[in-house]
């Protein structure tokens, strides 16, 4: 089902923001609040039933109020990519969901990444 490759998008640009950002909460309590805008996925093979997927994230492009996030997902231990998605996310006030600019402190978090953190949420790596 095509429409779960979103959702994958989505848990994985949730636990990006957890491993990036300054603090843990940064992205869930209005410190750094976001609002996908466009999303690209392109599938190249299928993900099958029980499959465990692996998922790399990194932000390909920062600008003064958005930034795109790239994905590619994998069957775990492999390395042929299955998909890639590009998310496109606005920074907003959360209260008024008004575009707001990247603070520099979030913009170098951007930047710098989850290099090296995982999030294993199906008890892969155990």
């Amino acid at each position: 089902f095509n429409s779960r490759y979103s959702d994958y998008a989505d848990i994985t640009s949730i636990e990006f923001m957890r491993a990036a950002l300054p603090r843990p909460t940064d992205g869930f309590d209005g410190t750094f609040e976001i609002q996908s805008v466009r999303q690209v996925i392109e599938w190249r093979s299928s993900a099958r039933f029980d499959y465990v997927l692996e998922i790399s994230a990194w932000v390909s492009r920062i600008g003064t109020t958005s930034f795109t996030l790239d994905a590619e997902m994998r069957r775990a231990g492999e390395a042929q990519v299955l998909a890639t998605t590009e998310t496109t996310y606005v920074h907003v006030d959360p209260k008024a969901f008004t575009k707001r600019e990247i603070q520099p402190n979030m913009r170098t978090a951007l930047e710098a990444g989850a290099r090296g953190k995982t999030m294993d949420h199906a008890g892969y790596l155990r």
